[in-house]
């Protein structure tokens, strides 16, 4: 069977991105959209575009979620507006739909589960953005699957 074959059959990758000042992390979806995986952290600079670029071509995303950091009572603070911004920069480099995600408590959710780990703090620090990419990809996987179960059947 062709490539081309497989790709429409088992689809193709979603990346999440956890959009911070220093740091953003990212995780991609399996082929099958079910599970999200932690894939790096990519620290800000002028080149952030060309490594998204990368990843983007050798996964083959077709879609990207992007962490909406609203506050907690649901306006919309500093970093919301910032994340805005990056998700602009990432439609006008990228032709692929931009999904803004709640984010809300998926970076305690990340520290709680490296936490459960055992990981030291140290180890933590490096991995908590990727982490939090995680916890925004697979909220949204989720919620996919639950809107496709409640499709009406053909």
């Amino acid at each position: 069977m062709s490539k081309s074959y497989w790709k429409r059959v088992i689809g193709l990758r979603i990346m999440g991105l956890d959009f911070g000042s220093r740091t953003i992390g990212v995780a991609v979806s399996d082929p099958l959209l079910w599970t999200a995986q932690g894939l790096k952290t990519i620290k800000r600079s002028p080149a952030e575009l060309a490594e998204l670029a990368e990843i983007i071509q050798n996964y083959e995303v077709t879609e990207i979620v992007l962490g909406y950091p609203k506050n907690m009572n649901g306006t919309i603070g500093e970093r919301a507006e910032a994340t805005l911004k990056f998700g602009k920069k990432l439609q006008r480099e990228f032709p692929l739909p931009i999904i803004y995600w709640d984010e809300r408590l998926s970076t305690v959710g990340a520290e709680h589960s490296l936490l459960e780990a055992d990981l030291s703090r140290k180890k933590r620090k490096k991995v908590i953005d990727k982490m939090a990419a995680v916890f925004i990809l697979q909220g949204y996987l989720d919620s996919r699957k639950i809107k496709d179960e409640n499709l009406e059947p053909l």
